[in-house]
C-alpha cells in the first residue's frame, strides 16, 4: 500500500514490544506476535492522529545478554522493583543488546515484522524501529569474524576493571559505554573511528531500511568523531564523518526513511548538521518535568520554527519514568497536550494513556499488571482524536498573551495556533501552579464581522465569540492550574 508523504510534525506511538505482546497473549489466552496481532489492537496503536509507531526491542535478543542481566547485582535489582514476582524466564536481555538486526523468532521473526508492517500501512501509519551504533551483543557474529570492529583491551584492563572489560573466545572487548557513567556490562563496545565498521554499518542500515521507515538511533552522539575520541583516544582516520557515511547507504535504499536521534549534551544541532531528520528535545523534557519558569519555557518554545521541526518531543519514554509516577493527573495531560501540540515529532508512549506508573527495564519480557486509569485514558483519547481531526497540520506559530494593568497572570499562560487550508485550532496551557487568565490575540484574516465558535476539543465545552471582539480585545480565557484548552475554531458567515 503506498502511503501518503511524511507529514511535517508526525505523531510517534512508541510500543514495547515484547512486554505488549506478553500482555495481549494473557488477553487472548494464546500466543500473540506480530504476525497476528488481533486487528483491534492495531486499530487502537494505530489510531487516526498517529503517523507512526516505534516498535522498540524487536531485535534478536543475546542470551549472553540476558544471563548477564540476570546475574548483575544493579540490574538484577532494577528488575525486581519493577516486577517483584520476576523468574529467570522474564528476563529476556536488554533490547538495546542486538545480537541480530533479525526480528526475534520470539515475537514472529521476520515474516512478523513484515506482518506488522503491512497492517500499519493499511491504516496509513510508517513503521519505525531501532538502530543501536555504539555498541553490540557478546555473542554477535562480528565478535568472532569481525574482532576488528571493536575496541579491545588488555587482561591486565580487564583485571584492573572487571566491570567495564569482557573477555570473549580469548580476546578482551572493552563494554560500551557513556563517558559519563559506568560501562553497560552486558555490551562490547564497537570501534566508530574504524571505516572498516563504518562499512559494515552503513551496509547494515541500508538493510534495516528495507523493512522500515524510520530508524530512532540509540545515544547517537557517542559516534561523533570527537565524542568517540575523547571517550576512548581513537581518532577517525577518513573524513565526513560516521552518520553522513551511515546515511547516504540508508537513503540510497529508502529516500524516504527518517532518521531520528537519541540525543544529549548541547549536540543536537552536529547531529542535524550530519543529516537526522530530528534529535530528542531533552531540554525541553527536564523543564517541564522539573517547572521551570514559565518564561524559560516560553523561550524555549521561540526557537525558529525551521529548529522545532528537527527535535522529538516526549513526556515519558522507556528511558524516562512514566509520567504518571512523576505528574499529577491534571499536570500530566496539561503537559502532554502541550507536547502534542507543539511542531516536530512528538512521541507517545505506549501504555502512558493508561496511566500506567512502572518503568520496564528493557532486559524484561513482563510487566506488572496495572490497573487502567480510565479517566487520563479518556483525556488521551480525546487528544489523539483532536490530533487526527487536523491539529499538527499547516502553519504553527506562538500566539502572545496579553494581560492588564492589575493582572499579570497572562504571563504563566503559553499559547499557539495550528491554521491549514481545512482547520483552525488554538491551544493555550497553565503550566504553573496558580490560576491565570488573560488575552490570546489572534490576528486571522476574515474574523471580522463574524461570528466564531470555539469548541474546546478536550471537555467537549463550546463558546461563541464575536469576530471583531476577538480581534479588537482578544480572546479572553481563563485557566486553572496545569490546565489546558484545545480549540478548533469554526468562522461562521454574518
Amino acid at each position: 500500500m503506498s502511503l501518503a508523504p511524511w507529514p511535517a510534525d508526525p505523531l510517534l506511538h512508541e510500543v514495547f514490544t515484547w512486554v505488549w505482546l506478553a500482555d495481549l497473549s494473557t488477553r487472548y489466552d494464546r500466543r500473540v506476535t506480530l504476525a497476528d496481532v488481533p486487528d483491534e489492537v492495531w486499530d487502537d496503536i494505530a489510531r487516526p492522529g498517529i503517523d507512526a509507531v516505534w516498535l522498540m526491542g524487536v531485535w534478536q535478543r543475546s542470551e549472553v545478554g540476558a544471563a548477564i542481566a540476570r546475574s548483575n547485582p544493579a540490574m538484577a535489582a532494577a528488575q525486581r522493583e519493577a516486577l517483584p514476582d520476576v523468574v529467570d524466564a522474564d528476563v529476556v536481555g536488554s533490547a538495546y543488546c542486538v545480537r541480530s538486526y533479525t526480528c526475534d523468532e520470539a515475537l514472529g521473526g521476520e515474516a512478523g515484522l513484515a506482518a506488522a508492517r503491512a497492517a500499519l500501512a493499511q491504516r496509513g501509519v510508517r513503521l519505525a524501529l531501532d538502530l543501536v551504533p555504539n555498541h553490540v551483543a557478546p555473542d554477535h557474529p562480528w565478535v568472532v569474524d569481525h574482532p576488528e570492529y571493536f575496541v579491545t583491551g588488555t587482561v591486565d584492563d580487564l583485571q584492573r576493571d572487571p566491570g567495564a572489560y569482557l573477555e570473549v573466545h580469548g580476546t578482551v572487548f572493552a563494554c560500551g559505554r557513556d563517558p559519563y557513567f559506568p560501562a553497560w556490562p552486558e555490551v562490547l563496545q564497537l570501534d566508530a573511528s574504524n571505516p572498516l565498521l563504518r562499512a559494515a554499518m552503513a551496509e547494515q542500515v541500508a538493510s534495516i531500511v528495507t523493512r522500515c521507515d524510520a530508524l530512532r538511533c540509540d545515544m547517537a552522539m557517542l559516534v561523533l568523531d570527537d565524542v568517540f575520541e575523547r571517550t576512548w583516544g581513537r581518532r577517525a582516520d577518513t573524513d565526513g564523518g560516521f552518520w553522513p557515511e551511515v546515511f547516504a547507504a540508508g537513503r540510497a535504499t529508502n529516500p524516504d526513511v527518517r532518521f531520528w536521534a537519541e540525543a544529549y549534551w548541547d549536540l543536537e544541532p552536529v547531529l542535524v548538521d550530519q543529516g537526522f531528520d530530528a534529535c530528542y528535545d531533552k531540554r525541553l523534557y527536564d523543564r517541564l518535568v522539573h517547572r521551570a519558569p514559565v518564561d524559560e519555557v516560553r523561550a524555549h518554545l521561540s526557537a525558529p520554527l525551521d529548529w522545532q521541526r528537527h527535535t522529538v518531543r516526549f513526556v515519558e519514554n522507556h528511558d524516562e519514568p512514566r509520567a504518571a509516577s512523576v505528574f499529577a493527573p491534571a499536570r500530566h495531560l496539561a503537559t502532554l497536550t502541550a507536547v502534542c501540540t507543539l511542531p516536530g515529532v512528538a512521541l507517545l508512549h505506549e501504555g502512558e494513556a493508561d496511566g500506567r506508573r512502572v518503568r520496564v527495564p528493557v532486559t524484561l519480557g513482563r510487566r506488572p499488571v496495572e490497573p487502567v486509569d480510565t479517566d487520563v485514558r479518556a483525556a488521551v483519547d480525546r487528544l489523539v482524536a483532536a490530533i487526527g481531526g487536523g491539529v499538527r497540520r499547516g502553519d504553527w506559530r506562538m500566539l502572545a498573551v496579553d494581560g492588564w494593568a492589575d493582572n499579570q497572570s497572562a504571563r504563566r499562560l503559553l499559547a499557539w495556533s495550528w491554521v491549514s487550508a481545512t482547520a483552525r485550532h488554538v491551544v493555550v496551557v497553565n503550566l504553573s501552579d496558580e490560576r491565570a487568565d488573560g488575552r490570546v490575540r489572534l490576528d486571522w484574516h476574515g474574523l471580522g464581522g463574524r461570528r466564531c465558535v470555539f469548541d474546546d476539543l478536550l471537555v467537549g465545552v463550546s463558546y461563541q465569540r464575536d469576530g471583531d471582539a476577538v480581534l479588537g480585545d482578544g480572546l479572553y480565557v481563563a485557566l486553572d492550574p496545569d490546565a489546558a484548552h484545545l480549540f478548533r475554531v469554526e468562522i461562521l458567515a454574518t
